[in-house]
């Protein structure tokens, strides 16, 4: 009997129609278009309505998928969603979602590894797959990061954005799909990259209420540093697993947190731009929603069997990187 693989059989992205260019920022806070541009490579973000949230970019991915791949919302089992910016503390933004979007019949949970979301849920989502215990999952990453950017903040309000993408996982007897992953984490790098209330550390008062520690705060030097060499570490360690040359890689699917990463990474796997996938310049940083909003974008231009290397580095410190075969 054939090894049964998880494969993406469809892909589908939500981002909201509020834009907040360079030159709005050049409004808020001491910066200009250059400056961000150079540094980030980012012209302009996704903002989410007053009110919308992460379950509603959710909900119009499953329905997107599923009108896709022509079949019910009830037809799927499990919805499983990387974010750090849920509906709410609990009940989980995968629950709010099934509800939402008429999966009646599917269970899920969410899962938080920040910029790395998406790869950490894609790996939980394999192996129910690979189990057999569940024969359709979606898998979503995303974030409304305008929910927890101060925008007095330089440092982090030009970087962000909002928007979500998700796929849906199958079995596959082709053996295309997911081939391998590595999934790393050093948790002694979340003083440099956090938001310090709002959990059990440091509960929200009203003496913390309002403050910056209410609000993402990064060390940007050191969290770099740490994103060049860990992320394309990490693309090369898969590609040297899997026996994988640069002309064997069709294409590299970076997190899109910033162009000098992307390219560094790039480098390190001898991958030239024209297999590199990058949209920061009009989303910035979704967090968990890069990749899957880049799979959306360049969907028409895979092809069946195309090698594919995902990777991502994030808050915690996490990062990781999937090699996959595209399974349509």
């Amino acid at each position: 009997m054939s090894k049964i693989t998880a494969a993406i059989t469809a892909v589908h992205g939500a981002v909201p129609e509020g834009k907040l260019t360079n030159a709005d920022l050049e409004k808020l806070v001491d910066t200009n278009d250059e400056w961000i541009v150079s540094r980030t490579g980012i012209k302009e973000r996704r903002k989410c309505a007053p009110g919308q949230a992460m379950s509603d970019l959710g909900a119009e991915i499953v329905k997107g998928i599923c009108d896709k791949r022509g079949i019910s919302p009830l037809d799927i089992d499990m919805i499983i969603v990387g974010t750090i910016t849920g509906d709410y503390r609990f009940p989980s933004t995968s629950n709010v979602i099934c509800d939402k979007s008429g999966a009646k019949n599917a269970w899920g949970h969410d899962v938080s590894a920040a910029c790395s979301g998406f790869l950490f849920a894609l790996t939980s989502g394999q192996q129910y797959i690979e189990n057999k215990t569940a024969k359709k999952v979606i898998v979503i990453g995303g974030d409304v990061m305008s929910s927890i950017i101060d925008y007095r903040d330089r440092n982090t309000c030009i970087i962000f954005g909002d928007g979500a993408g998700g796929v849906l996982l199958e079995p596959n007897e082709e053996g295309l799909g997911i081939q391998d992953s590595v999934m790393k984490a050093d948790g002694s790098g979340r003083e440099y990259l956090l938001q310090k209330a709002g959990g059990s550390k440091h509960p929200i008062t009203k003496e913390n209420f309002g403050t910056h520690d209410m609000y993402v705060y990064q060390e940007g030097k050191t969290v770099f540093k740490f994103a060049v060499t860990n992320m394309a570490d990490v693309s090369a360690e898969i590609m040297e697993r899997n026996n994988l040359t640069s002309n064997d890689v069709n294409w590299l699917v970076p997190h899109q947190a910033n162009l000098r990463i992307i390219d560094a990474t790039a480098r390190r796997m001898g991958l030239p731009k024209e297999k590199v996938m990058v949209n920061i310049e009009k989303y910035g940083n979704t967090t968990a929603g890069t990749i899957p909003l880049c799979l959306w974008e360049w969907e028409d231009k895979l092809k069946k069997g195309d090698n594919i290397v995902l990777s991502a580095f994030g808050g915690g410190f996490t990062w990781g990187s999937i090699y996959l075969k595209w399974a349509y």
